[in-house]
């Protein structure tokens, strides 16, 4: 199997501030440390931005995290949907490497999280979602805690696309 690194959405305005994320730091940590030992091993790592009305490209907000560690080798793409596969050319980008394995980790569980692993799983990917590498922030009903756990639960349970994302903590995931 050959694996890429799939960061989504760790920008700015969902980092800091009022926006930040539940756990922030310690996911940003966990993030991190994949990072590095992808890079270590080879792995691509992908850098997934999103850009709406409220993370406009090249403003502040839409900037990668400053704590995020980047290297100039990583793949970048820019999207305007939940969907880091949809209008974008991360399929192309990932088949002309020959990637078949994603593990994914980022922002948010419940949006751009969830949407992509579950793209990614319908068209055949092998998904490894890091389950203490993702994260959101409360809603009216659920608090960020509850949803990534949720999304943790669903997004493993879900056999319809023929295979299952695989829910690992940082710690065990290997490049």
């Amino acid at each position: 199997m050959s694996t890429a690194l799939l960061i989504i959405d760790v920008q700015s305005d969902l980092c800091s501030g009022d926006s930040a994320c539940f756990d922030i730091d310690n996911v940003l940590q966990r993030i991190n440390s994949m990072s590095r030992a992808a890079r270590e091993a080879g792995v691509p790592v992908v850098l997934v931005q999103h850009e709406d009305d409220d993370l406009q490209y090249g403003s502040a907000g839409w900037q990668l995290e400053t704590r995020l560690l980047t290297d100039h080798s990583d793949l970048k793409v820019r999207k305007t949907t939940p969907d880091s596969f949809l209008r974008t050319d991360l399929a192309e980008r990932l088949q002309s490497r020959g990637i078949d394995h994603l593990v994914i980790c980022g922002l948010q569980s419940d949006y751009c999280v969830d949407t992509t692993t579950r793209r990614a799983l319908a068209q055949g990917y092998a998904v490894t979602l890091v389950g203490d590498a993702h994260s959101t922030v409360d809603n009216a009903v659920l608090s960020a805690a509850q949803i990534t756990a949720h999304h943790n639960a669903v997004l493993g349970s879900i056999s319809s696309f023929g295979q299952r994302a695989r829910i690992v903590p940082a710690a065990n995931v290997c490049f």
